[in-house]
């Protein structure tokens, strides 16, 4: 199993910026995608942000031009800037990655999760 570990959450003001990050650790021959999802109070979890190994990105579009993704193949690890964040930001951002493991493709487990809340 992969498990992702997520942090950098906090309380910041709307049009404030925060750096999420996200490591992966677990026995694998190779990640492939690493993303990001996040669950506002009584909705259903979404997905944020991907990123491919090749550093191929996929956005929501309520959060083009806002968030950025990137990642560091060589240490497994994600990372998500946000700026200009919103109220409607506010969520528990969760990573996730899909990896490679004896020629069969696996998703990881959930990480704990990080709070984001966007308030004056």
């Amino acid at each position: 199993q992969v498990q992702p570990v997520e942090s950098g959450g906090g309380l910041v003001q709307p049009g404030g910026a925060l750096r999420l990050s996200c490591a992966a650790s677990g026995r694998f021959s190779s990640i492939n995608t690493m993303g990001w999802f996040r669950q506002a109070p009584g909705k259903q979890r979404e997905l944020v942000a991907t990123i491919t190994s090749g550093l191929s990105t996929k956005y929501a579009d309520s959060v083009k031009g806002r968030f950025t993704i990137s990642r560091d193949n060589a240490k497994n690890t994600v990372s998500l800037q946000m700026n200009s964040l919103k109220p409607e930001d506010t969520a528990v951002y969760y990573c996730y990655a899909q990896y490679t493991r004896y020629g069969s493709t696996y998703y990881s487990n959930w990480g704990q999760g990080t709070q984001i809340t966007v308030s004056s």
